[in-house]
């Protein structure tokens, strides 16, 4: 399957991808942190718990940057070997074009299994434990984020929140309250909840109140909630689509939609992360004639240069239409495919430019 020159190619782009990702890693994961120290202080949560959460959260951002540091891994790798002429030298031996793409594909398709693996087995739980750590420090008391919403404890009472929206207006919001002896005495269902100067108001409230007589059932349209969940701390505790595997992913989505609420966003995240691969292809398949048709006339500044500005251009059309699927519910996988495709026929076409 892979030949010496296959093994010598792809090794050349493995190592210069590696490099690069452990750079934009380390820069992301430098952001993170600062972003993080802004929370110290904050309840319990202190400059060593900012440093294992931003730790802790920095393999997620392997599969983000993955499609942009293979185009600047081939760029760099393919690069070297044309300064030195080994890729003239192959050619003229026979080893075409379509051989050179061959090569790249069996490396590219190699290291995202790899990345694959690392990213929807490993990433998901470390992130998952850096905000329910993040969570229990900054809040003071033990909480959880599952597909079932955010669950808090106070005191006698268990909050559980289906969607915390941006911190200061929740939805779909229940509160299970115990007397001393654990015993189930009041629950109480809000639609939602408004964050007003220093308190909480729920609106739209079904309570029932349990005693040794039964069960009494009230409505009321609207009440006030003291309660020591903070808005600001509670939209830094939000889990990111992200964070979650691809299967977690689909659960939510099933979950939600059998609920009438919207998935949108864990839609987009679910799209992005299938369409990822096929990225990641177009992007290696787009360095191949930037790097046949450059030669040894450019330098590794000016590829560098040109692999960041192509890999900004992709991420930003990836997240302008990210926005625009959730702010005008366009079809998720339809925003998804369009910059792959778009990179891919722009590959393709400069291939044909190519001589055999």
């Amino acid at each position: 399957m892979f030949g010496i020159l296959d093994r010598y190619i792809g090794w050349a782009i493995a190592r210069a991808t590696a490099m690069t990702i452990l750079v934009l890693v380390i820069l992301l994961s430098f952001i993170n942190l600062v972003e993080e120290l802004d929370q110290v202080s904050r309840g319990s949560y202190t400059m060593g718990d900012a440093l294992l959460v931003a730790l802790l959260t920095a393999p997620r951002y392997l599969f983000e940057v993955f499609p942009v540091s293979a185009l600047l891994g081939s760029l760099l790798g393919l690069g070297g070997l044309a300064v030195r002429s080994e890729l003239v030298a192959m050619r003229a031996a026979g080893f075409s074009l379509r051989h050179i793409m061959l090569a790249v594909l069996k490396v590219g398709v190699l290291m995202m299994l790899v990345v694959v693996v690392f990213s929807e087995l490993l990433a998901p739980p470390a992130a998952q434990y850096a905000q329910e750590l993040r969570a229990s420090k900054l809040l003071g008391q033990q909480t959880l984020t599952s597909r079932y919403g955010f669950w808090a404890r106070d005191e006698q009472a268990f909050i559980n929140i289906r969607s915390l929206g941006d911190g200061r207006h929740l939805r779909d919001i229940t509160i299970y309250e115990f007397d001393g002896d654990d015993r189930l005495r009041l629950a109480t269902h809000a639609a939602r909840a408004d964050y007003e100067v220093d308190h909480w108001v729920l609106r739209d409230i079904a309570q029932s109140e349990l005693d040794e007589g039964g069960a009494k059932v009230r409505s009321l349209a609207s009440a006030r909630w003291d309660s020591p969940l903070d808005p600001a701390l509670l939209s830094a505790v939000v889990v990111r689509p992200t964070m979650l595997p691809l299967w977690e992913l689909a659960d939510y989505i099933a979950f939600m939609r059998e609920n009438a609420q919207s998935a949108i966003d864990y839609e987009v995240a679910f799209w992005l992360k299938i369409v990822n691969p096929f990225a990641t292809l177009a992007m290696l398949f787009l360095a191949v004639p930037f790097v046949l048709r450059a030669g040894r006339n450019v330098g590794v500044g000016q590829r560098i240069f040109l692999g960041a500005v192509v890999g900004a251009v992709f991420f930003l059309l990836t997240r302008a239409l990210s926005y625009v699927a959730v702010v005008y519910q366009v079809d998720p996988a339809f925003t998804a495919v369009v910059p792959a495709g778009v990179f891919l026929a722009l590959a393709l076409f400069l291939l044909r430019q190519v001589r055999y």
